[in-house]
């Protein structure tokens, strides 16, 4: 575990640097952020409560991030075709929602993160505690169940 913010520096600059550039697309603005993230993280060390440093850095890089976007950044659009089947194009975005609702918690979560916030499924096992692993298989297993719930509602349409 590190114990000085220059240790969580060294350990998570290229975990953090990545995940800004990918929802970036810019790898200057990346680092630019990535200081910004590592700015916040030193005023906020001292009341940070131990846990996972990569998930409690990646938290505050999705908020120097959230913070950036509000100022009227643009930022890279992830691509949903990957999450959805081609049954899913038909459907409009209120309806995805809903779908995603009737999740479980967990898998929902999972997705969420993954491809709404941009996290790889590495940084999300990091975020999670979790094995890299068993977090593509959770999110193979979420994915599944929202591809049910789609073809379930394409027969309730047809009907």
């Amino acid at each position: 575990m590190a114990s000085t913010m220059t240790e969580l520096f060294r350990a998570y600059w290229r975990t953090i640097v990545g995940y800004l550039a990918r929802r970036t697309g810019d790898p200057v603005l990346a680092e630019e952020l990535a200081q910004e993230t590592f700015a916040r993280a030193t005023a906020a060390f001292l009341g940070w409560r131990g846990g996972s440093p990569a998930a409690w850095l990646l938290a505050i890089a999705r908020n120097v991030l959230i913070d950036h976007q509000r100022r009227g950044r643009r930022l890279v659009p992830i691509d949903h075709a990957e999450l959805l089947p081609a049954s899913a194009h038909g459907h409009d975005e209120v309806e995805m929602r809903d779908l995603l609702s009737r999740l479980p918690d967990a898998g929902r979560r999972l997705l969420e993160l993954v491809y709404l916030d941009g996290f790889s499924q590495a940084e999300v096992a990091a975020m999670t505690g979790r094995n890299p692993a068993a977090v593509r298989t959770a999110v193979w297993r979420a994915r599944d169940a929202l591809r049910a719930l789609l073809t379930e509602a394409d027969a309730d349409d047809r009907a």
